[in-house]
């Protein structure tokens, strides 16, 4: 008997080694999102990607408070990469993912922020509350009712910097908010939260994704989302759910911890939330 296993292994691989998969240096093939009308006073999410293309990769939560709840999302590249020759290029590709999604697009300044490191922060106070500053700018001017930045263990010193840099902007506007920390390099010690997307949301997330041609071509990372995104389910479960939680039914999710910031600290929370595709995705808020 032959191992009935094979051809979904060959199935799998298949989509992962697809070589026809479409690019979008523009959106004349691809087209927008429909941007939804929101309200003058429409609450804002406000996603701090420490690159280019971070923003597709943990979007899932401000994408669905964007269609579901109105909010007005819009996302800040904190960078624009480390290559100074990929920068207006980099630029261009970020800006067609959020114009496909329907973002808002910010930059901090011309270029983006250089050095956003640990190694900066301890070592180059100066330079370093200029960083502070110029997010606290942005905070302090659009008074978001959520943040998303990566938490402080996310491997690449980039998207830890961002943590920090977020948590000291923080501080110095004094600004409560709901703090949604995400991941991608490396799993937090301890997530709470569990976000279902759609098949729609996922294929959106993809699609913005290889509107950064250059980066997915290095390495295809649109390929691999849905992938990741069921595994964050298989984990979930368990890490978000409780120990010995009956699996989620939806397919895709995204992992997150979300608690809230009182102007001058994190504070600690025993909320746990699986939210699937029905649910409202304005539990987060509570």
């Amino acid at each position: 008997m032959s191992n009935p296993y094979l051809a979904l292994v060959e199935a799998h691989n298949a989509l992962l080694q697809k070589t026809d998969a479409p690019l979008f240096a523009n959106l004349d093939t691809l087209g927008h999102s429909p941007k939804a009308a929101l309200a003058a006073d429409a609450p804002v999410v406000m996603i701090f990607a420490p690159h280019p293309d971070d923003e597709c990769i943990i979007g899932a939560l401000p994408l669905r408070l964007g269609r579901e709840a109105g909010f007005r999302v819009m996302n800040v590249a904190v960078s624009q990469g480390s290559s100074l020759k990929r920068q207006p290029e980099r630029w261009v590709e970020v800006k067609n993912a959020c114009d496909y999604l329907g973002w808002d697009l910010l930059e901090t300044i011309p270029g983006g922020l250089m050095d956003v490191n640990c190694k900066t922060r301890d070592n180059n106070p100066s330079a370093w509350a200029e960083k502070v500053a110029v997010i606290r700018q942005l905070i302090e001017q659009y008074q978001p009712q959520v943040v998303v930045f990566p938490h402080n263990n996310d491997y690449h010193s980039a998207h830890i910097g961002t943590h920090y840099l977020l948590m000291d902007a923080l501080k110095a506007a004094q600004h409560a908010c709901t703090v949604v920390q995400s991941e991608f390099w490396r799993q937090m010690e301890a997530p709470n939260a569990l976000i279902a997307s759609s098949q729609q949301d996922t294929a959106d997330l993809i699609a913005a994704l290889a509107c950064h041609v250059e980066e997915v071509r290095r390495n295809p990372y649109h390929l691999r989302l849905t992938g990741w995104m069921a595994d964050n389910v298989r984990r979930g479960a368990e890490v978000c759910g409780g120990q010995g939680a009956a699996a989620p039914t939806f397919s895709f999710g995204t992992i997150y911890h979300i608690s809230r910031f009182d102007g001058q600290q994190l504070l600690a929370t025993d909320q746990k939330f699986t939210l699937s595709e029905s649910d409202e995705i304005q539990a987060i808020l509570a």
